[in-house]
């Protein structure tokens, strides 16, 4: 396949939070040369100077891409979140841009779970309080209070690519599993399916989180649901930090209605580090605080830092939007001796034919052509004749309905 008809040179990336260098040589090796990092996010106000005449940009998620950072965004093509989740992207208002969003859901779900097993080993074991304890210089040589995993039962709430993996590590420890999930999912192994929240945490000796946060999920751990908890149990929360009511936990384990708790997630994180912290559970009891590390692995940042560069270089190269949030997802393969036009429209009825009709009428061949839409936009790729394609693009531009254009190759 040719290059692309925009020169790579011209091209500009921005990649912010100090993003894996994998990929930044990504690209490199592909001879772009245009690409900034930075170590840190940038707030609005910054981000609304410096996104201007940047065409793919990656961060993490610590960055908000607000709709008045993304009216700024002048040259904008793709946004890569070079995490799990997108929501501190606005969705709404990329789609009606027509600006690509990719993510990396399942590069960092190895190191989720581990996180979570090893906490769950940790807190069964009480190892926060013997640990405290030794550092003081007290010996404190105790078994009470100390269970190991075999044989117990875990609870995951919410069985997606994290909580399934969850499932498999546990059971081949010996432990029973049990999960609950708003949607049917078909178990791992053994993994028994629970109807009900309560069912699930009142059964369990331990339970973890992996929810996405939201309306739905708000809370969902409370003062009423931490009732349901057996005294001896734990709780671990890797998922989103506005899933449990800190406060509730808090006077849950003072009043020792629950063993112990380990929380990778908070509803307000500093936005750097050595930024000042500070939670209603700092300095309780079996307690394990880790400032949202759960994916923070080099081996999770490697896999994340290829899988989104990938998505970026092929929607930018070929057009292929698969794995996209916004623009619908297309995977195709390059045409040679063809011009590959991008068109993205407003989804209403009879734009393909305008399309069409418009093409026909200057003379323009349309070699192959895919269309795939959703509930606000279309995506329409076009392979048409060399000597056409710049008449194509002219034409294509007045059609009705258009957000934009773009001549690939």
């Amino acid at each position: 396949m040719s290059d692309t008809s925009y020169p790579k040179e011209k091209i500009n990336i921005l990649f912010l939070e100090n993003i894996s260098d994998k990929a930044v040589d990504f690209f490199k090796e592909h001879d772009y040369v245009n690409i900034t990092k930075l170590s840190g996010a940038l707030n609005e106000a910054e981000l609304i100077t410096a996104i201007k005449n940047v065409h793919i940009l990656g961060i993490r998620s610590k960055t908000q891409i607000t709709p008045a950072v993304l009216a700024a965004a002048n040259k904008l093509q793709a946004i890569g979140c070079f995490c799990i989740g997108t929501n501190q992207v606005s969705l709404e208002t990329a789609t009606e841009l027509g600006i690509a969003v990719f993510n990396a859901p399942y590069s960092n779900t190895r190191s989720v779970a581990e996180l979570v097993i090893g906490l769950s080993i940790m807190l069964m074991r009480r190892i926060p309080d013997k640990n405290l304890s030794a550092h003081l210089g007290i010996w404190n040589k105790d078994a009470s209070g100390s269970f190991e995993l075999r044989s117990k039962t875990i609870g995951i709430i919410g069985y997606g690519n994290i909580g399934a993996q969850v499932s498999v590590i546990s059971e081949a420890l010996g432990m029973k599993v049990l999960y609950h999930d708003h949607s049917k999912k078909l178990p791992m192994g053994n993994a028994q399916s629970c109807k009900t929240l309560k069912e699930l945490i009142e059964n369990s000796d331990i339970v973890t989180l992996h929810v996405p946060g939201g309306a739905l999920t708000e809370n969902m751990i409370n003062a009423e649901t931490l009732q349901y908890f057996k005294k001896e149990s734990i709780l671990i929360n890797c998922a989103r930090g506005e899933v449990v009511d800190l406060n509730a936990l808090a006077e849950a384990i003072k009043n020792k209605n629950i063993s112990g708790a380990a929380v990778d997630v908070f509803p307000e994180e500093p936005d750097h580090n050595g930024a000042a912290f500070k939670s209603p559970l700092q300095g309780l009891e079996n307690v394990i605080l880790t400032p949202h590390i759960g994916g923070s692995t080099l081996e999770a940042q490697v896999n994340i830092g290829e899988d989104v560069s990938a998505k970026l270089f092929n929607y930018l190269e070929t057009g292929e939007s698969s794995g996209s949030h916004t623009v619908p997802p297309i995977g195709l393969p390059p045409v040679e001796g063809a011009h590959r036009i991008l068109h993205i429209h407003n989804n209403v009825p009879g734009v393909l034919s305008a399309i069409n009709t418009a093409l026909s009428n200057s003379g323009v061949n349309i070699i192959s052509q895919y269309l795939k839409t959703n509930d606000k936009i279309g995506y329409v790729v076009l392979d048409v004749n060399k000597s056409l394609s710049h008449q194509a693009i002219e034409v294509l531009k007045n059609v009705d309905e258009t957000i934009k254009v773009r001549l690939l190759y």
